[in-house]
């Protein structure tokens, strides 16, 4: 695969990691569905995901959303599936085509159009009368993409089904197949958690790893599936994945990695669907923890679901207990609590996450054939908080990087005193830092052992691992409460402002602010981010090169220029070799058109209060049942409201509504385009992908819930409930921003 077969020039497959351009290279992937965003819409949510380190983007091609009706397939506006991998492909990004045909993704059937679904046939295996209609799929999706899955097109690999557990066959039929119909790629892939049963030599196999999952019930607690992910391990399978749909209860892995692969993912947690359920809202650094323990556990491919989230294309298509499943999910809404949010705002953890995928990007190529060492302490299992949770990936020279990871949520762990780690290689142990040190929860590191810098060897360092820019500079990241030392031999001269030696070749700097330190009189250079900064830096490629830059606001890289959304002008700083130094960005259209301002609180009217809601709409085996669109429009008290503007060129409006409660619906002109299930997190809405979202046209609905309802919330939202006097629903604030792209030249 990829060497002999399907080869692509620079592309290379070993046991333990890809190869582009004759050099070692760990991708990072993240998921993106194409007919889950308004095509107008699609090249900045890519550019965003790019400048958050992804350089390869995954998608499902849905079935269901191609041809409803039989005979009839769709492939224009959002679902033409060719534009989008063409878009990817020039914008730089390698795509992952995950064609099923059946893909689950939250959507009803698992993506079976209601048609086949509805088949005489044994979906799913190798009967005759279904692989008759799979081939007739495969057959118009290949007349749309084929001519990009050639040699020089953007096609990196094919998945085939998903979540299959027992039909090895089966997938090797759908293999030729999909090559039958021109969908052919250098990598074919498959899911293989569960214990999936996959053909051996012929399929990738993926793995994924969530921190939390609405596929446990609502009484269910932190279960130990999700527990163990915040752990290095090297334990790989998370049956958790999907138990609920395979009938089953999560259970703890049994089977072992197939290490003729190298260890790769697809499934990472970059956030969380919100079913009724169960409505996990994962801060950024439970979904960055899960991705630091895989990365020291030796991930030769890190892999992001989602990495944007998005709506549904039509109502009606989302996965729910009306179809089948075990769990209800909104007719609309598919945010994901993603990096890129469906209305295109930013989480936290875009930030979080991409300061991982600048050290990846800069150091993939030699950690790719670093192998993972777990330490002779290991924790005794995911209730032990008193063991430090790290690996080393090094080679026999001490070359390498000790990857710490002291987060998990719900049950926080201490601060972690006096930490000092011991790396024993063959020339003799490696200690540090200097002095034991107090390691604070949150703690995410991957500090360098070894590196070269200018000619001069790195011992150790105790700020993460960034980047290099061009000039040959180490750009380290400090974290917040742990100092900030810098280690080489004693006789190597150091300077720098703000710095001081505490012993004979160790640096130490203030964390919080970071420094530059000047190594053998220059000759080398080592640049501390200060922690301050840990959310606003990002590392971009620009005509130079690597590009470092401070920003609040969202960034991304176009040409020879950096492109900024904001409302207000925003403030990006830019690494000049010596300081931080302003970039002077311009307007591409003005953003005070609503008043004078660019963003504004909207009056609002409530034109009917809200009923008095159940406890309970129903259940199914022992979950709840989310309300009928008819129960929600009865029941919830309803909002106009004054003033949302107009769409103007050049410029978006995102709508912020700040909101308690069980569901809440956007209508306009009474009728509904979008929707929320409350689990105490902001609701950011893309007004201009919504035609008529204008003036006093868009209302809002908010359902109560019901202080008994059996759905289990995040623990800020749980305490609202909990202190509301009665059925908890509110519409605390709706405010309006109206941003543009303002531009810079990078040259």
């Amino acid at each position: 695969m990829a060497n002999d077969v399907d080869a692509r020039p620079g592309l290379g497959l070993t046991s333990r990691y890809l190869e582009r351009g004759g050099r070692p290279w760990v991708p990072v992937s993240g998921e993106v569905h194409y007919a889950r965003l308004p095509r107008e819409r699609w090249r900045e949510r890519l550019l965003l995901a790019r400048s958050g380190g992804v350089d390869v983007v995954s998608t499902y091609v849905t079935w269901i959303h191609h041809e409803p009706v039989r005979g009839r397939a769709d492939f224009t506006g959002r679902l033409d599936v060719a534009a989008f991998v063409r878009l990817a492909g020039e914008l730089g990004l390698h795509v992952v085509l995950r064609v099923g045909p059946w893909v689950h993704g939250e959507v009803r059937n698992g993506g079976f159009p209601d048609w086949v679904q509805a088949a005489p046939v044994r979906h799913r295996t190798d009967d005759p009368a279904y692989l008759a209609l799979v081939r007739a799929w495969f057959a118009r999706l290949g007349e749309q993409v084929a001519d990009l899955c050639g040699p020089d097109g953007p096609v990196l690999a094919v998945q085939l089904d998903n979540e299959l557990y027992d039909q090895p066959d089966h997938l090797l039929t759908l293999k030729r197949l999909a090559r039958e119909a021109g969908v052919v790629a250098p990598l074919w892939t498959a899911t293989a958690w569960g214990g999936a049963q996959l053909p051996p030599g012929e399929v990738l196999p993926l793995y994924g790893g969530y921190g939390d999952g609405f596929w446990v019930d609502a009484d269910a607690g932190w279960h130990p599936a999700f527990r163990a992910h915040y752990l290095v391990s090297h334990t790989w399978d998370d049956p958790g994945i999907g138990a609920d749909v395979r009938g089953e209860e999560p259970a703890a892995a049994t089977v072992d990695r197939d290490e003729s692969w190298p260890a790769a993912t697809c499934e990472l947690g970059g956030g969380m669907a919100t079913a009724y359920h169960r409505r996990h809202a994962p801060a950024a650094l439970d979904v960055a923890g899960v991705a630091q323990t895989k990365i020291a556990a030796g991930s030769a491919w890190q892999g992001y679901y989602m990495y944007a989230g998005g709506t549904n294309p039509v109502a009606g298509v989302q996965e729910s207990q009306a179809t089948g499943y075990p769990n209800d999910l909104p007719t609309f809404d598919y945010d994901f609590h993603a990096p890129v949010g469906a209305a295109g705002v930013l989480a936290p953890s875009h930030a979080a996450l991409r300061v991982q995928h600048a050290f990846l990007a800069a150091f993939g190529d030699r950690l790719a054939t670093l192998p993972s060492t777990l330490p002779d302490a290991l924790p005794t299992g995911p209730d032990d908080a008193a063991t430090l949770r790290w690996a080393v990936r090094a080679d026999d020279d001490g070359t390498g990087f000790a990857l710490l990871a002291w987060h998990q949520p719900h049950v926080p762990l201490p601060v972690l005193p006096g930490v000092r780690l011991r790396v024993d290689l063959p020339a003799g142990p490696l200690v540090l830092p200097s002095t034991p040190v107090d390691v604070p929860p949150g703690t995410l590191a991957r500090w360098p052992l070894g590196l070269d810098v200018g000619g001069v060897r790195l011992r150790w360092a105790t700020a993460s691992a960034l980047t290099v820019l061009p000039d040959g500079t180490l750009v380290l990241l400090a974290h917040d409460g742990v100092p900030a030392e810098v280690a080489v031999d004693g006789d190597v001269p150091a300077d720098g402002d703000g710095w001081t030696t505490t012993a004979p070749g160790v640096h130490r700097v203030d964390p919080r602010t970071g420094g530059l330190l000047a190594l053998a009189g220059g000759a080398a250079r080592v640049l501390v981010v200060g922690a301050c900064d840990a959310d606003r830096v990002w590392v971009v490629d620009g005509p130079r090169g690597r590009e470092l830059l401070l920003a609040d606001a969202p960034l991304w890289t176009d040409g020879a220029d950096v492109l900024v959304r904001s409302g207000d002008a925003p403030v990006v700083l830019r690494w000049d070799g010596t300081r931080w130094a302003a970039v002077d960005v311009s307007p591409e259209a003005s953003t005070t058109t609503d008043g004078g301002v660019a963003s504004r609180a909207v009056r609002t009217s409530c034109v009917r209060p809200a009923g008095d809601v159940p406890a309970s709409y129903g259940e199914v085996d022992g979950r709840a049942s989310a309300p009928t669109p008819e129960q929600v429009a009865a029941l919830s008290a309803e909002h106009r409201l004054a003033d949302v503007g107009a769409p103007a060129p050049g410029t978006v409006r995102h709508l912020r509504v700040d909101w308690a409660g069980d569901v809440a619906q956007l209508l306009v002109d009474g009728h509904v385009v979008a929707d929320r299930f409350g689990d105490g997190t902001p609701w950011h809405v893309d007004l201009d992908v919504l035609p008529g979202a204008v003036a006093d046209r868009v209302g809002v609905r908010v359902l109560p819930l019901h202080r008994d309802a059996r759905v289990w919330l995040p623990a800020a939202a749980a305490d609202r409930r909990r202190s509301a006097l009665g059925p908890l629903g509110a519409l605390d604030a709706v405010s309006l921003t109206r941003s543009t792209t303002w531009r810079a030249p990078l040259g």
